[in-house]
């Protein structure tokens, strides 16, 4: 629900009967928000025609001009950027997508006809004890490369290794201070792997008190033991990320921040699974977060994500636009001791959630167990 049960009176926009657009076109992962648009192309240059102010996207730092009548202005304008996110890749059944629609290594994306291919991520398992081991599993196997924060190896080793299931034997590394790190497990991974291919767990002594395991392990994935020269960063999925102390909580959502200062991600993506929810840092701008595959609407036996969302402003005030869920809302203030977006429900309608910030606010949504 959202917060002290506000009434919204959406804003009405003035029609305006053309907008023409021109600017050159750059390679870009992100662009800039604007409206409903239909283009012709020219040489070196694209135009776009917008006959009702709507919504949508183009490249920033564009010139605009204007036609109302006989009415005509230009000036730049700047409304963030379109961060487009598939969080249903993390724990998607590739196994299963094989036998379906899977082709070719690309799966459609259902937005505009066109295809989408995953990307790699990395998996950091933190101190906390493992729940929902469905959606862990299938994080594990999704993975690239799966490292553990000094005591995440103890977590590991208790739900599987120590039970006689070597589904989380492939560790790449442990690495920490090590003071949490027990001798049975370090022997365990050390000594153990369910793939004949696969390298001896590297065990990383980092003693440094002014850093976090966590950021440690971010280090280590982000450094040249993992990153080729060319290659982009990885994006990052930390297990066990919220829950118990709520001092270590905390922290876990100040990292969000702290690992993602670049404005268009440059670093790489992160995700918090906490087994219940998925949270993850939108930054300023247009965010387009698919919660449900092409054509699965309103078969909720399909659904990878339950229908509560929230929208939290941390770090600062913010203002906020929404789409697809019960209660949307227009160029709303939010921030903490004021207003806040908690409870909030995806419609069963919805494919893609649209999320619109002038600052950086989380996005958490519920999970269903697998």
């Amino acid at each position: 629900m959202l917060g002290f049960g506000l009434k919204f009176i959406p804003t009405k926009l003035p029609l305006i009967n053309r907008i023409f657009i021109s600017f050159h076109v750059s390679r870009c992962r992100t662009v800039t928000a604007l409206p409903d648009l239909t283009f012709t192309t020219t040489r070196g240059t694209q135009l776009f025609q917008l006959n009702n102010y709507r919504g949508r996207a183009i490249h920033s730092n564009e010139t605009m001009g204007t036609t109302n009548g006989a009415t005509k202005t230009t000036g730049a304008l700047d409304e963030g950027h379109i961060f487009e996110w598939y969080p249903l890749d993390l724990v998607r059944d590739y196994e299963q997508q094989k036998q379906h629609d899977h082709h070719n290594g690309q799966l459609h994306n259902g937005s505009n006809g066109t295809t989408h291919k995953p990307e790699q991520f990395a998996l950091v398992v933190l101190n906390q004890p493992l729940t929902h081991l469905g959606l862990v599993k299938r994080l594990w196997k999704n993975a690239s490369i799966r490292v553990a924060a000094d005591g995440g190896a103890n977590c590991l080793y208790d739900v599987a290794g120590k039970n006689g299931d070597h589904d989380f034997d492939d560790l790449t590394a442990i690495i920490g201070d090590l003071d949490s790190l027990t001798t049975e497990t370090r022997t365990y991974f050390t000594t153990h792997s369910s793939s004949p291919t696969a390298s001896q767990t590297a065990i990383i002594h980092e003693p440094s008190q002014y850093s976090t395991d966590f950021a440690k392990s971010v280090d280590y994935l982000r450094g040249p033991s993992c990153s080729k020269p060319d290659a982009p960063p990885p994006d990052i999925v930390a297990i066990g990320g919220l829950g118990g102390r709520v001092d270590q909580g905390l922290s876990q959502l100040h990292h969000l921040y702290l690992f993602q200062s670049s404005p268009t991600y440059a670093d790489g993506r992160m995700y918090l699974f906490s087994g219940e929810s998925l949270t993850f840092l939108l930054k300023s701008g247009t965010h387009r977060i698919r919660v449900r595959e092409p054509g699965q609407a309103n078969q909720p036996e399909k659904d990878v994500f339950a229908k509560w969302v929230g929208i939290l402003p941390v770090k600062e005030p913010s203002r906020i636009w929404t789409k697809g869920l019960e209660w949307d809302v227009e160029d709303w203030p939010t921030e903490f001791g004021g207003q806040v977006s908690t409870s909030n429900h995806v419609l069963p309608e919805t494919e893609v959630v649209e999320v619109r910030a002038t600052k950086d606010v989380l996005f958490t949504i519920a999970l269903r167990d697998l």
